[in-house]
């Protein structure tokens, strides 16, 4: 048969819901790719919440407590994938699955924003001033270069599995890297030049597009 003809049989049953493009590949391997990441995910976002946490504490700073608790939320979230990622070969589990991991990312992201935003406010309310903290400031500077990497080749695995689940679990690694350049300048800006409201300011700058995601997921059909 022509190839010409092979493509438009194929075309036409990709159209139909029939056949897409995560079919003509293994599966399987993308999916050991997409655990790795995973598995990766949860190890160092339990490092970096540990250390934000504490340095946050330390220096009582809302914008790196939050980044702590930012971190905790993708391990959460991207235990969830993993579990998503361990039903990929059964099309069945796999919907389930997908819909559910969906559900629990648009959680975690309507969870932090929910936080950032009373602690961010009482902050700002009570003129609470954070001390410097350059333990944070080496927090911030790692998931800058980390998060970037981590989120593009999740965003590989998720468009390859067609998995809206996953696309939205990079989007978080994506924001873990936003947050940590707007808290790497909020911590630096009061440590040169004593602006304490940039600290409350910088993680409420998020606020709106973290919470535009969450929705997203709640929302999200189950492929992207």
């Amino acid at each position: 048969m022509p190839r010409a003809h092979i493509t438009r049989i194929v075309g036409a049953r990709c159209e139909n819901g029939a056949l897409n493009a995560s079919d003509t590949i293994d599966r399987g391997v993308l999916a050991r790719r997409g655990q790795r990441l995973e598995y990766f995910t949860i190890g160092w976002n339990s490092i970096e919440a540990v250390g934000a946490l504490i340095s946050g504490m330390l220096a009582g700073s809302i914008a790196l407590v939050g980044f702590g608790l930012d971190s905790m939320i993708e391990v959460v979230s991207g235990a969830a994938l993993l579990w998503r990622l361990h039903r990929d070969v059964n099309r069945r589990q796999r919907e389930r699955a997908e819909r559910f991991a969906l559900w629990i990312v648009g959680i975690c992201f309507m969870a932090l924003a929910t936080y950032i935003t009373l602690d961010s406010v009482r902050s700002l309310f009570f003129r609470k001033s954070p001390e410097h903290s350059l333990a944070g400031i080496v927090v911030a500077i790692a998931a800058m270069v980390v998060m970037p990497v981590l989120g593009r080749a999740k965003r590989d695995v998720a468009r390859q599995l067609g998995s809206a689940a996953m696309h939205f679990d990079a989007r978080q690694a994506d924001f873990c890297m936003y947050l940590s350049a707007i808290l790497l300048g909020g911590l630096m800006l009061n440590m040169w030049l004593g602006w304490w409201w940039a600290d409350p300011l910088a993680a409420l700058v998020m606020v709106p597009l973290i919470a535009k995601e969450g929705i997203g997921a709640l929302r999200g059909k189950t492929c992207c």
